[in-house]
């Protein structure tokens, strides 16, 4: 089912994949490069209903309205916190998540909007190539339980290149050989479905933990 929702930052739109008997909802919206169509967030969608949570993917008013270049972090979140009165409209917690920018809008809106937790996928940790312009203080302020999955190649930031989380502010799957899209070259060790189920099993299992 897909919905149209008015926020601040003009309509944006809400595609549910909802699980039979659900028990929580995740909400992930896309990037700054890309919509719901990448690899990952259709693996989950197609995966996690299964296991009783139902997924949201939530596309940005920007998309919507066809541009191709996101607008500025502060209208994405605008945009997120515009959709959220109808991901919590069922009645359950939801896990507030995103790939790349989405991530970064998921952890800085987080404790305000009142999200059980955070699902931080492809979270972008630096620019590539420039280590020294950190986000790591939106990903550790999340406040919430976070989770994240970064691609072994991931040239916005390697697993190694994450912080320590303090107080185990959160946890991190690695996807080897993963880039920025999950996507694993041919000759890699394990084959994309193999990458793709690394997520979406990881994924289930954390979200089992929330209760």
């Amino acid at each position: 089912m897909t919905e149209a929702v008015e926020t601040d930052a003009g309509p944006a739109r809400v595609t549910w994949h909802r699980a039979k008997q659900p028990r929580l909802v995740l909400a992930v919206g896309h990037g700054a490069g890309g919509g719901i169509e990448a690899r990952d967030l259709k693996a989950l969608a197609a995966a996690l209903p299964a296991h009783g949570v139902s997924v949201a993917l939530v596309e940005q008013p920007w998309r919507v309205a066809g541009r191709k270049l996101a607008p500025a972090p502060k209208t994405l979140d605008t945009g997120w916190r515009g959709v959220w009165p109808a991901l919590a409209a069922p009645g359950l917690p939801v896990i507030s998540g995103g790939r790349s920018a989405g991530a970064r809008v998921a952890c800085r809106t987080a404790g305000e909007l009142g999200a059980r937790a955070v699902l931080a996928l492809s979270f972008p940790l630096h620019p590539p190539g420039r280590p020294e312009k950190s986000r790591a203080d939106e990903l550790l302020g999340a406040g919430v339980p976070t989770l994240v999955v970064q691609g072994g190649n991931d040239p916005f930031g390697r697993p190694h290149e994450f912080p320590e989380a303090p107080g185990g502010t959160y946890d991190l799957i690695e996807v080897p050989y993963g880039d920025h899209g999950f996507a694993v070259p041919k000759r890699a060790e394990i084959s994309q479905e193999r990458a793709l189920e690394l997520i979406t099993d990881g994924v289930a299992q954390w979200a089992g933990s929330l209760g």
